[in-house]
């Protein structure tokens, strides 16, 4: 079955990582044997190869760069204007990728049926669809940029990542949007991008959805029912994302998906994280909504951790293809499950790009 993956790190896996992504997953384990710079070294489970496999033809691939103030213990860049340059960095490998025929940017209606009709085909190597998104606005050193990225095909911006930033506060951190975070609101209207709520604190989700008119989607968070994290949606944010017919990605990070994680010491096996959780969220979302329009996959898979941190049923971003037959066993109709595992996502593209 196609699958539509609206959150992959991919150019942070090639630049910060240094991962080949044209290699099969078991090469760049091979390679990182040893090295210990990251806690997910050899534990990498995306890769071309493994995508292909598993039929994960589109994803909403991300730029990345935080910036922090010297006040702000987190890592990041220490001006906007070298977050800025990160991203273009980025940029730069996804067009090397797209020279290579490893992937094809889609940034209107035409690309992405023309897409969708080539992975119908028997053409045996191909591309990898990507939609350029900005998560958390930092580098966006003036609304000039934004119009500059956009013009580069940038269709998703989250305003906010970890902790407080310059357009909006995110997880683990507690405040507003601010004067900034409203100008970012009206550019992203204006340039008809799709807002990203993930991330997105309390405080600054409820201003935004007040301030904000534009479509709106979650690319990977689960259910605040299920982890009590900030980092997660209330069943009163996600009753405001399904009446602003937005869809909500599901994350397999295994921290969001059971309570008590301990980073760097809990083991997904000890801890029971299987795809299963995954299926729990979108059958909870789905109870709220009354349907399965609202609710898809967003993995985050080696978004800063590997399979010492997610399911221990997935070993590789090709096991996707477990899901369908999960859902299936809750009763979910081969309608459900395509509305799941693409469809509502390419429904809220040709709604908003038509």
């Amino acid at each position: 079955m196609f699958i539509f993956d609206v959150h992959l790190d991919l150019s942070m896996n090639a630049m910060e990582w240094n991962r080949d992504l044209r290699l099969p997953v078991s090469e760049i384990r091979e390679r990182e044997k040893g090295m210990t710079d990251k806690p997910d070294r050899g534990n990498n489970t995306v890769s071309f190869p493994a995508m292909r496999e598993g039929q994960v033809g589109l994803c909403v691939a991300t730029q990345i760069a935080r910036y922090v103030k010297k006040s702000n213990p987190l890592p990041g860049w220490h001006s906007q204007h070298q977050a800025w340059a990160q991203t273009q960095g980025q940029l730069a490998w996804y067009k090397a990728m797209e020279n290579e025929g490893e992937m094809i940017q889609i940034m209107d209606l035409e690309g992405l049926d023309n897409h969708l009709q080539l992975w119908q085909s028997q053409q045996e190597h191909k591309p990898i669809g990507y939609i350029l998104s900005l998560e958390g606005a930092d580098s966006i050193v003036d609304m000039g940029y934004l119009e500059r990225s956009h013009e580069a095909g940038l269709r998703a911006i989250g305003p906010a990542h970890y902790g407080p930033g310059i357009y909006a506060h995110g997880t683990d951190s507690v405040g507003g949007i601010g004067v900034k975070g409203r100008e970012l609101l009206k550019k992203i209207e204006e340039l008809n991008l799709i807002l990203d709520a993930t991330h997105l604190c309390d405080m600054s989700f409820w201003e935004t959805m007040t301030a904000y008119n534009g479509p709106v989607w979650a690319s990977h968070s689960l259910c605040r029912k299920f982890v009590d994290h900030n980092r997660q949606f209330t069943d009163e944010q996600l009753k405001e994302l399904i009446q602003r017919e937005a869809v909500i990605g599901m994350v397999l990070d295994a921290w969001m998906m059971v309570p008590n994680w301990v980073r760097g010491k809990s083991d997904p096996k000890g801890m029971g994280v299987t795809l299963e959780i995954m299926v729990d969220n979108i059958d909870h979302i789905c109870q709220l909504a009354g349907n399965t329009n609202h609710v898809g996959i967003g993995t985050d898979l080696d978004g800063g951790f590997g399979t010492e941190q997610g399911p221990y049923d997935l070993d590789t971003i090709a096991d996707l293809q477990k899901i369908p037959e999960l859902l299936s066993k809750r009763g979910y109709t081969a309608s459900d499950i395509e509305n799941i595992t693409s469809q509502n996502y390419l429904n809220f593209l040709r709604r908003v790009w038509g």
